[in-house]
């Protein structure tokens, strides 16, 4: 399987460690702890998650940000949850049936790339698309998970006549 770059832990653990925190920020947490986090979060911030031990004694630093500049409509607390939710189970469904996941490289950042997994909802009839990335920092250990949408006509299938619905299902 790839390997993160800069880093040690295969794909498959690291993502697992991903689910893990970003499920206990969002899903597992009390709804009032969910959503004070998805208030300082949706400003931008990098927000420290927590610091994980690995298997060879070494730690490494995790941190999350959110890009929501691509979202369609207004983004709140319900439909952030709903993207996080179903990202989460799109992961965790694609590492307990041991998939190969894509990992793309991001444009411009030699130390950032996205999982080709998303999370796709649909807010009063407009679909949005969540996936999830990570910034390897600078510094040996540190790492920081990203949220992001991205512009749901990337992921438009068109037919012969070139229409197609939101979902990419031929209209």
């Amino acid at each position: 399987m790839a390997q993160i770059p800069q880093q040690t832990i295969p794909t498959d653990k690291f993502l697992l460690i991903a689910v893990s925190l970003l499920h206990q920020q969002f899903v597992g947490a009390a709804r009032t702890q969910a959503k004070r986090v998805y208030r300082e979060f949706e400003t931008g911030r990098v927000l420290a998650m927590t610091t994980v031990k690995m298997e060879d004694e070494s730690t490494v630093r995790f941190s999350m940000v959110l890009d929501h500049s691509e979202f369609q409509g207004k983004l709140n607390f319900g439909a952030f949850k709903a993207s996080v939710s179903i990202l989460l189970g799109n992961l965790a469904a694609a590492l307990q049936e041991k998939k190969e996941i894509a990992i793309f490289n991001v444009e411009g950042s030699a130390n950032s790339v996205l999982f080709g997994i998303t999370g796709i909802t649909v807010e009063g009839e407009q679909p949005n698309v969540m996936v999830l990335g990570c910034d390897v920092g600078e510094e040996a250990g540190a790492v920081t998970l990203r949220l992001m949408y991205l512009h749901p006509d990337q992921f438009i299938r068109r037919d012969g006549d070139g229409g197609a619905d939101a979902a990419g299902v031929p209209a």
